[in-house]
């Protein structure tokens, strides 16, 4: 199979340092080049589509079957973003060589037990891991080894590290993917639905096995192997401070009466949808919050002009989202504008507050940036912004291989970043002007 974005150089006398050919005589034509072949259409999982797994004796004949399998599980959860309240799974996709295909709907149990016994400590195949493993975890499915196709293609340098475009361009298959953002809550789940979900799981453990080829030929195999552990072994995100701020919008607001009336609608809005399982944003929008929380109006009919507020919620609910804003328009607890943290200020304002600072931050990226060319692998793969940005801000106060490799562990990055970035890093540090004269 050939791969055009995995070139190499070639070797010195190969037939690439050749002489150019000499040119066709008259009246020959040159022999006309292949066309790129059209990727297949993959839309029919090779088994056919597998019936969903409601019952216990389903879910048992399902881990049987795949602990009789070999090799790795590939894995995938569907989730009804944009519909129900939190990222639950709705349906939860698995195949393994040997056993097939199995779609299993988590909703009638409590938990997948079965499943995760079944699996062991075989490797999980997942795509973009991070975004599936909170709600597989959330029924017991947690793996002991994982290979992550998003984060390979990744490192692999793949342009496109999307499911679909990675098989596309590794498999020459494409998958349909119009189905991505459905409402997977629906029961019960349409048959096209339940095809584009099997076929999802069709595809990993081949396109897991083209992305190591590629890996292991420009000797990045370990480095993608220590990504996947480290998104394995990453511990749950603490619980946001005032995850109202989120609210879009909000960086329009400077009055704190006003962000204590978006505070006040935001809490109500999340304690409805939570009740009504629903997505806070099919009750009211975040627009419709600001604009209510700047306009602060009294009566039911001023509160339903308001642009955005509109809907059943805004008419059935009307009571409650007006007793929101005159709580707000009373307490004496007002929010600050911002909330303190520990991170850098933004970089513009570097040259400002830290001359130094800002020439460490704008050599190091300079450099952390050809390395990652040199590798083919993206700049915020080779290592975080946020990261260099905090290593450039507060450095360790004596600087030298060892205390700034000490310092890049201490913010998370993994043992080939720091053999990568450490050395170059350590200068920029040490004398920023001297390096980027280099």
């Amino acid at each position: 199979m050939t791969r055009t974005h995995h070139a190499t150089k070639p070797a010195p006398g190969s037939a690439a340092d050749a002489p150019a050919a000499p040119p066709q005589p008259e009246g020959i034509e040159e022999a006309p080049q292949p066309e790129p072949r059209e990727p297949v259409l993959l839309d029919m999982p090779r088994d056919g589509v597998p019936e969903v797994i409601t019952t216990a004796p389903g879910l048992a004949r399902a881990a049987r079957a795949i602990a009789a399998g070999t090799g790795p599980v590939a894995v995938d959860a569907e989730r009804a973003s944009g519909f129900r309240y939190g990222q639950r799974a709705f349906l939860v996709q698995l195949r393994r060589e040997g056993s097939g295909s199995w779609l299993i709907d988590p909703v009638p149990f409590e938990n997948l037990d079965p499943i995760q016994e079944a699996i062991g400590d075989e490797t999980w195949i997942l795509h973009a891991a991070s975004q599936d493993l909170p709600c597989l975890r959330e029924l017991g499915l947690d793996p002991a080894r994982l290979f992550d196709t998003e984060l390979a293609a990744r490192i692999a340098g793949l342009p496109r590290v999307g499911l679909g475009p990675a098989v596309e361009a590794l498999l020459g298959l494409r998958l349909a993917k119009e189905h991505s953002a459905a409402d997977w809550s629906t029961r019960p789940l349409p048959e096209p639905w339940l095809r584009y979900a099997a076929l999802d799981v069709e595809v990993l453990d081949e396109l897991r096995v083209e992305l190591i080829k590629i890996l292991q030929a420009d000797g990045k195999l370990d480095f993608a192997e220590q990504e996947f552990e480290a998104v394995r072994t990453a511990p749950p995100a603490p619980p946001r401070v005032d995850p109202w701020r989120r609210t879009s919008g909000l960086h329009q607001i400077r009055d704190r009466r006003t962000l204590a009336a978006v505070r006040a609608l935001w809490e109500t809005r999340e304690s409805l949808a939570r009740t009504r399982d629903t997505a806070p944003g099919r009750l009211i929008p975040d627009s419709a919050l600001v604009a209510a929380a700047k306009a602060m109006p009294k009566s039911v009919p001023a509160l339903l002009k308001t642009p955005g507020f509109h809907g059943r919620s805004a008419a059935k609910d009307a009571p409650k989202w007006l007793r929101a804003l005159q709580d707000a328009s009373t307490t004496s607890e007002l929010p600050p504008n911002q909330v303190p943290n520990n991170a850098p200020p933004p970089p513009k304002v570097w040259a400002d507050k830290d001359p130094v600072a800002a020439a460490r931050l704008q050599t190091a990226r300079a450099w952390v940036s050809r390395t990652a060319e040199s590798l083919n692998i993206p700049t915020e793969n080779l290592l975080t912004p946020d990261t260099l940005r905090r290593l450039c801000w507060s450095p360790p106060a004596q600087i030298d291989p060892d205390t700034v490799a000490d310092a890049l562990r201490a913010l998370g990055a993994r043992a080939w970043q720091i053999d990568l970035v450490g050395p170059v890093l350590t200068v920029a540090l040490l004398d920023p002007d001297e390096l980027a004269k280099r």
